[in-house]
């Protein structure tokens, strides 16, 4: 292999589906990497995933990996119709790459992880699932929709416990960094977020990355499962959800007056990632898919 497409083998990146957003992350989520989207419930990190896991069948001259994807969701039920909706509008936009009767959804694997447990027996079969997979369409984007999940009620906050999750943590993402680093796949991983309560003390309140603090909803948090997880994974972006409130001006038979309407502003952050810097985009939600804003 020559040193110039080994520079593009480790290089390449999945697009989003949004030239906005590509623009914003260079080109998309990076192969050979652990990328996580942290946000609160509602804000969008679920259509992302979904997005990512159509677009990565993009031929690569388009963006794509010309790959299928491994979905491993753990929050119930699995949102089976947003898919479908937004794998129509995939399909009209992008007819010409597929047969008449293709349907990408095929190409998305989807399995239910029910513990972190569960989860590392699942990753302990993936490597023959990956190489299999590669006489049809192989498999380079891996999404765990979301870690935080399996974390939730399974550990108590004493030292044994702690030391235990912290085991797990580096276990899961030992694994997917060799998955990614083996198959040169993209992986992209959900986070939750917590209410950050004090002032920036303790563990959670250290600033990790570009932004001293993350608000959303009009709330100051951080993102779940501390400073142990935040250093399993290469990239963070987060995603906020804010309410604005707008002022306009209408002409009424009386004279001038003003309307103040609230309006949802979505952004996109990004926390930390060894090949971006400091910057962030307004994002919508509409029928069609998750799409950056330009103002």
């Amino acid at each position: 292999m020559t040193p110039q497409s080994l520079l593009q083998l480790t290089s390449q990146k999945c697009t989003t589906g949004c030239p906005i957003l590509d623009r914003l992350l260079n080109g998309g989520i990076p192969c050979n990497s652990i990328t996580e989207i942290v946000a609160e419930s509602g804000s969008g990190k679920t259509q992302i995933c979904l997005q990512l896991s159509l677009h990565a069948q993009l031929p690569v001259s388009h963006g794509g990996l010309a790959a299928s994807s491994l979905y491993l969701h753990t929050e119930f039920p699995f949102p089976f119709r947003r898919l479908h909706q937004l794998c129509l509008s995939f399909r009209s936009s992008n007819a010409h790459h597929f047969p008449v009767n293709d349907n990408p959804c095929d190409r998305i694997f989807v399995q239910s992880v029910h513990t972190a447990d569960h989860l590392l027996e699942i990753m302990s079969k993936t490597d023959p699932f990956i190489e299999n997979s590669k006489n049809q369409v192989p498999v380079r984007l891996i999404v765990i929709d979301s870690i935080a999940a399996l974390f939730r009620s399974d550990f108590d906050n004493t030292p044994v416990e702690l030391k235990r999750r912290s085991s797990l943590f580096f276990k899961i993402s030992s694994k997917l960094k060799a998955l990614a680093k083996r198959f040169n796949l993209a992986v992209l991983v959900t986070n939750q977020v917590v209410d950050l309560v004090g002032p920036n003390e303790g563990i959670n309140g250290l600033r990790i990355g570009n932004l001293v603090c993350l608000h959303t909803s009009g709330r100051r948090v951080c993102p779940a499962l501390g400073l142990a997880w935040a250093n399993c994974v290469n990239s963070r972006l987060f995603l906020s959800r804010n309410e604005e409130v707008i002022r306009e001006e209408n002409e009424k038979s009386n004279g001038q007056s003003c309307d103040f309407v609230k309006k949802k502003m979505r952004k996109l952050y990004v926390v930390f990632a060894p090949h971006l810097p400091e910057s962030s985009c307004e994002f919508e939600i509409t029928r069609e898919g998750l799409f950056g804003v330009e103002r």
